[in-house]
C-alpha cells in the first residue's frame, strides 16, 4: 500500500510540474520556454488554455489526496 501510494505520488508530482510549466506565463521565464511554443501552435485558443487549467486542477487535487492518504497510511 505504501509503495503504491508513493509511486502514484511521484507520478502526480512530475505531472504537476509539467502542467505548471506548460501554462502561459506573463514574463520571460521557464513557462514561456515550454508553454509558449505549445500554445502558439493552437493559435492561442482559449479552449486549450481552459482544458490545461482543468487538468492542472484535477491533478492538483489528486496530488493533495495522495499526500493525505500516504500520511494516514504512514501514521
Amino acid at each position: 500500500m505504501k509503495l503504491g501510494l508513493s509511486i502514484a505520488l511521484v507520478i502526480a508530482s512530475v505531472l504537476m510540474i509539467l502542467l505548471v510549466l506548460l501554462h502561459k506565463g506573463k514574463g520571460s521565464g521557464l513557462s514561456d520556454l515550454f508553454g509558449g511554443g505549445v500554445s502558439s501552435n493552437y493559435g492561442g485558443s482559449s479552449v486549450v488554455e481552459k482544458n490545461l487549467d482543468r487538468i492542472t486542477i484535477v491533478i492538483g487535487g489528486l496530488w493533495f489526496a495522495l499526500v493525505v492518504a500516504l500520511s494516514l497510511v504512514l501514521k
